[in-house]
């Protein structure tokens, strides 16, 4: 994916607090990434999209970096965010051993219009939103492990297997991806 980006002459910059992860980014994919610390020195106007894949969660300053997204954000750009969801079936199955809520590293939990209302704050509109399928069975298997101590494969796949058909109406996934615009 990262190749057809550069390709197409796109720029890629990322922001990562964690300097390993920073490190990692810079010496094995060649691409350019910052400290969180320098996003205000970023120039604004000038990213077509901005994605933040399980990362809304963890900001401590939430409307600060919406603020900051907004600034950064191209007129006509998107912002891609993608979040768990605490409405999902495998919540309500799991409870306090859902693996999503990932306490105290998950500083926020996310209902589909808790999303809208924020960034509508903002003044960045909701345009559509999308499910996460995999990530059902990915948090059930974690959640598994956490109520029994060891992975309980075929259990924790029926489980994100219901929770997904369950999602189907309600488009309550375990997690959602959210795409977002400037009003």
């Amino acid at each position: 994916m990262l190749n057809f980006f550069k390709q197409s002459g796109w720029e890629v910059q990322g922001i990562e607090p964690d300097s390993r992860a920073r490190n990692y980014a810079v010496q094995k994919h060649n691409i350019p990434v910052e400290d969180e610390n320098r996003i205000s020195e970023l120039k604004g106007l000038s990213f077509d999209v901005i994605t933040m894949w399980h990362v809304l969660e963890h900001v401590p300053n939430l409307n600060q970096r919406i603020q900051s997204v907004r600034r950064l954000l191209k007129n006509d750009g998107i912002i891609v965010v993608a979040v768990p969801n605490p409405e999902s079936f495998d919540a309500a199955k799991y409870g306090e051993y859902w693996a999503a809520y990932d306490l105290p590293r998950h500083l926020y939990h996310f209902k589909k219009k808790n999303v809208k209302e924020l960034f509508a704050k903002h003044d960045i509109k909701l345009k559509e939103i999308f499910p996460m399928k995999f990530d059902a069975f990915y948090v059930s298997m974690l959640s598994e492990k956490y109520i029994k101590g060891k992975s309980k494969f075929i259990h924790a796949f029926f489980t994100g297997l219901k929770s997904n058909n369950k999602a189907n109406k309600s488009m309550n996934y375990s997690s959602l991806i959210y795409v977002l615009e400037k009003d």
